[in-house]
């Protein structure tokens, strides 16, 4: 059986438990989790180390024990919108060069400890509503440098790249921006299916 883990920050965590590796959260790996155990029944086992409020810096200093210790087949990154989040609200987020510089420190490194593990780059989004529009241009905008760098991540590794932005604009063109996002951040359980539709995409190419 390969196994698969989800790292991330509040959009992966999605109130998984962290005292029953099955309760995985309401979030997008619970959907991946019922789609691809359906389709390839006992082949893939899921873990989600999605933590709240974790920035890029964050998920580094916890790679041995997340990731190079368990030794998955798979690895899914999302990653970034705290980063800059964090930086406009409380002045401590991470910087979009030192985003690329920790991603890049934190793929080599379990790329040099796990050689033949695949990893699937997710790009971070957002959307504008109430909860964010004081803020909305610099949010935008700071994510938007993030979503670039994860971009250079996985071309520089050639990883796949799970767009995403580009996927909540158009899905969000005949609703109101919350509809997917609840706070122009958290995915809605129609974001979360958004997320798992591109997500099995790029799943699917990779064991192929």
């Amino acid at each position: 059986m390969k196994t698969v883990i989800f790292l991330g920050d509040s959009i992966t965590d999605a109130g998984r438990s962290r005292e029953n590796e099955t309760r995985t959260g309401f979030g997008y790996p619970t959907l991946v989790r019922g789609e691809i155990g359906f389709d390839y029944p006992e082949q893939y086992i899921f873990y989600n180390r999605g933590t709240c409020g974790d920035r890029v810096v964050d998920l580094y200093a916890r790679i041995k024990n997340d990731v190079i210790n368990m030794k998955p087949d798979i690895l899914s990154i999302l990653i970034g919108v705290n980063d800059a989040w964090i930086d406009i609200y409380k002045q401590n987020g991470v910087s979009a060069d030192k985003y690329f510089k920790i991603y890049d420190m934190l793929i080599e490194e379990i790329k040099e400890a796990l050689p033949e593990i695949k990893i699937m780059i997710m790009e971070p989004f957002t959307l504008k509503t109430a909860e964010v529009e004081d803020h909305w241009e610099e949010l935008q905008s700071e994510v938007h440098k993030r979503a670039e760098k994860a971009k250079e991540i996985a071309e520089k590794y050639q990883l796949p790249f799970i767009a995403l932005q580009e996927k909540f604009d158009e899905a969000a063109k005949f609703t109101p921006n919350n509809y997917w996002l609840k706070d122009g951040v958290h995915p809605s359980t129609a974001g979360h299916e958004l997320i798992k539709r591109e997500w099995i995409i790029a799943f699917k190419k990779i064991i192929d």
